[in-house]
């Protein structure tokens, strides 16, 4: 693309004002997630030092970036020229095809047309794009046991040292490394108070929590630690379930969350959060509460710690914890979610607990 950028600052403000103005001339890779993003993207900010500007989607492909999931940077492009979109939806229906020229001229198209198409709007060819798009699905195929050199070839890497630069910078990890490691799978949930980050292995939920919780970065940091694996795009049974779940429960359904858990925690922890998933919808208790029920030698303190230690927000019912004073405290997603959550669950307050009450 012809065009010069400006300076790395310039684009930083730009993309800290959420700017439109290098719309499809610059974009933002970000080392510590893996993904580029148009400088418009609603999703939280990174830290200046984790940035890295460029104006060439092909540029940050070429270099193990993938699309956000949220801005879908390349979903611009494909609305700007009809025949770069109807290759982009072909690619996202199967993303594991291995695409050759053969199979652009049996869609009634010329290889070389969308070859110069695929470079002008997205500074790549179509073909490339295709490889690198199924760089993911060979991670999964190293996590099911597979070989490493399947997988390159699959992949469409005729060079095992480029498939291991790429595949290091999409999971931080040489392949050989994660050959039978499981992957967790994340995706966002749209909710009434903001989009939540959902990341789930094949049959239990890992973390639920707001996108612009401070300490998200950290927390999935330590899950991949604490697993042993990496975390790549896409879904699986527990996040759709979740998501059905928290559809209901804001329309204001008392019906619960059954979704399988895999907090993590100490058993400490673990006793505390048990101790949380029994406060009613439309109940609180305090932290005081909670530890004399957990164990009379921990202290209210413990008690708050092992709260914020809690990285699946609203299933494990955090919020429902309130000062001696019944006032609010702090609560990662921010008070005035901790707020709005207990006013909803007020609106959904079971006949039981009512009467309960009022006794």
């Amino acid at each position: 693309m012809l065009f010069d950028l400006p300076s790395d600052e310039t684009l930083y403000d730009a993309l800290m004002a959420r700017s439109s103005e290098y719309e499809g001339s610059a974009f933002v890779c970000v080392k510590t997630t893996g993904v580029f993003c148009r400088l418009s993207c609603p999703a939280r900010k990174p830290k200046r030092e984790n940035t890295i500007f460029v104006s060439s989607i092909g540029t940050c492909l070429e270099t193990g970036f993938r699309p956000c999931q949220r801005c879908r940077p390349l979903a611009t492009f494909g609305a700007k020229d009809p025949l770069v979109q109807e290759l982009l939806q072909a690619l996202e229906a199967a993303p594991e095809r291995r695409w050759s020229e053969d199979d652009i001229v049996r869609r009634g198209l010329d290889p070389s047309t969308v070859r110069r198409a695929f470079k002008r709007a997205l500074g790549i060819t179509f073909l490339d794009l295709a490889r690198h798009r199924r760089l993911g699905l060979a991670a999964r195929q190293l996590a099911d046991g597979g070989r490493v050199i399947d997988a390159q070839l699959e992949a469409g890497y005729e060079s095992p040292s480029g498939f291991r630069v790429a595949f290091q910078r999409l999971l931080g990890d040489a392949p050989a490394a994660a050959q039978g490691r499981a992957l967790l799978s994340s995706d966002w949930i749209e909710t009434p108070i903001g989009p939540m980050v959902a990341v789930a292995d094949a049959t239990h939920l890992h973390l639920l929590e707001f996108h612009e919780r401070k300490a998200l970065p950290t927390e999935l940091e330590a899950l991949k630690r604490a697993t042993r694996s990496a975390i790549v795009p896409g879904r699986t049974a527990p996040i759709d379930q979740i998501e059905g779940e928290l559809k209901s429960y804001f329309a204001g359904e008392a019906g619960g969350f059954q979704t399988p858990l895999a907090p993590g925690g100490t058993p400490f922890e673990r006793n505390v959060w048990a101790k949380l998933v029994k406060i009613p919808a439309g109940g609180t208790r305090s932290y005081g509460d909670i530890a004399r029920e957990v164990a009379t030698i921990q202290s209210a303190r413990a008690v708050a710690k092992a709260n914020g230690s809690n990285r699946i927000a609203i299933v494990i019912p955090c919020h429902r914890c309130i000062g001696a004073d019944g006032s609010l405290t702090g609560y990662g997603g921010g008070l005035w979610r901790k707020q709005w959550l207990l006013r909803h669950e007020a609106k959904m307050k079971p006949v039981s607990l009512l009467v309960e009450e009022t006794q």
